[in-house]
């Protein structure tokens, strides 16, 4: 009876202190959202696409002005108007019309993207984000300056589309407007870590790991397998599997490969990994970025680094410092 009442008394005071955590720790995060939300960064979308589209041929010379940019010298203006009546491109911009009937809600998380990282990267300038029609050229779904930002916004018409019927399905996936938010972010990890040439797996891993931390930060409110772009199937997978596919990169020894060849088997988008086993099929693709992830995940909570000095660090450093152990 005594070990009952001690072991019910230390239980209790145990999930009280657990529930004073848990309420602290969501405290902070909120008063960190107000004070990113209260930065002067608010940002407003051209809508080109609808402009251009609409344009007659005495007023181009007018929207020329604002958009040069988008106007090859070479080529005659009477190619430009004849694109506005081409009747591709004006199915293109019956589904764009459809699917972003309401654009306040996209330009609302676009706003949100970049108070985050203006917050986290105060040298970071306004930009100027310009919706524009790309052929849908998904493999160039933004194109990102310092000045001014390109969305292609065909697309992110949804995986179902019928302009994108001759993709793969593990392209089709992110198609869709949920991740314009999160190609823009991808795209400004990229440009914003420091990371020379990677000759390793291991630095490949830690790279791609330090980007989608940076989604952690900067849409802290998405979903996990939104941020690395899998189906939520796909990532609970890679959970489930995560001591295994280690043990493989371990055994394997891969982490200080150089072979190229591993950048497409469990880096780069495809409809699996490439473990060359019976479940490969079963695997999402680019596995070797939720490792990653992973890692660096493992390296913020046993480290009490700043977030520039983290990026800056060398892949082996963070390793050997992150005590990333997946669970069996």
């Amino acid at each position: 009876m005594t070990f009952k009442l001690f072991f019910s008394y230390k239980f209790k005071i145990t999930a009280a202190l657990c529930l004073l955590i848990s309420v602290f720790s969501c405290e902070r995060k909120s008063a960190l959202q107000k004070e990113i939300q209260a930065v002067p960064m608010e940002v407003k979308i051209e809508r080109f696409d609808q402009a251009f589209m609409k344009i007659k041929a005495e007023h181009l010379p007018y929207l020329k002005m604002p958009y040069p940019f988008l106007f090859p010298k070479q080529t005659p203006d009477s190619v430009f108007l004849k694109r506005t009546q081409d009747p591709i491109q004006k199915l293109i911009q019956a589904s764009v019309d459809s699917v972003f009937v309401n654009f306040e809600s996209t330009e609302l998380d676009l706003r949100s993207l970049y108070k985050h990282i203006k917050y986290y990267n105060p040298s970071l300038k306004k930009p100027r984000l310009i919706t524009i029609y790309s052929d849908v050229d998904y493999r160039n779904k933004v194109i990102v300056t310092d000045s001014i930002v390109l969305i292609g916004i065909d697309n992110y018409l949804g995986a179902t589309h019928e302009f994108y019927d001759g993709f793969y399905s593990y392209i089709k996936k992110n198609m869709n407007k949920d991740q314009i938010v999160m190609d823009l972010a991808d795209t400004y990890a990229a440009r914003w870590i420091n990371s020379p040439r990677r000759n390793t797996f291991l630095e490949e891993l830690v790279y791609q790991g330090k980007k989608l931390y940076l989604k952690d930060l900067w849409v802290p409110s998405a979903e996990d397998y939104i941020k690395i772009g899998y189906t939520e199937d796909e990532l609970q997978w890679a959970e489930a599997n995560e001591f295994y596919i280690w043990q493989y990169f371990v055994e394997k020894e891969l982490l200080y490969s150089t072979e190229p060849k591993l950048l497409t088997r469990f880096i780069n988008p495809g409809p699996f990994s490439r473990f060359n086993l019976e479940l490969d099929s079963e695997s999402p693709g680019s596995i070797g970025r939720y490792i990653g992830w992973k890692i660096i995940r493992s390296y913020v909570k046993n480290n009490n680094t700043s977030l520039l000095q983290m990026l800056q660090m060398d892949a082996q450093s963070i390793f050997n410092k992150a005590k990333f152990k997946p669970k069996n």
